[in-house]
């Protein structure tokens, strides 16, 4: 089987990132930090605390990342969004709420031909998201 994974990268705010996208979203999160990595394989000049790989499994999704050293500064995520399907209008509209504090709304969540509701937004951690909700009836 095939699958595919979003891999985002932060400059430095990797664990606040996918702390904040567990509270939001549930699951299971895993954290491999610099220091947790066996010592052949550790990173040389940065902290022990730089995030080596994020997992975060929700459902049979799974959303990774990392933070990138290299990057003095936050960039934002461009060319890509996580497109993230849920099963009701009121919990797409819990979840964009909380993915949209501090980030930037690009379009309110709103019924369309293909879903009753669909939003996207940028996070405060400059990840783009697209939120639809499942409904058989509306989707090809």
């Amino acid at each position: 089987m095939t699958s595919f994974h979003p891999y985002l990268f932060f400059a430095g705010f990797c664990r606040e990132a996918f702390t904040r996208y567990q509270e939001v979203l549930g699951g299971e999160l895993q954290l491999v930090t610099n220091a947790d990595m066996p010592a052949e394989e550790r990173m040389p000049g940065v902290g022990d605390d730089v995030i080596m790989h994020a997992a975060l499994m929700v459902g049979e999704g799974l959303l990774m990342g990392s933070d990138d050293p290299t990057a003095d500064e936050p960039r934002p995520v461009v060319g890509m969004q996580i497109n993230l399907s849920v099963d009701s209008v009121a919990e797409a509209e819990r979840i964009f709420e909380a993915l949209a504090e501090g980030g930037q709304v690009g379009m309110p969540l709103t019924a369309t031909s293909w879903s009753p509701a669909f939003g996207m937004l940028t996070d405060r951690f400059g990840a783009g998201w697209m939120l639809t909700v499942d409904d058989a009836s509306t989707t090809p």
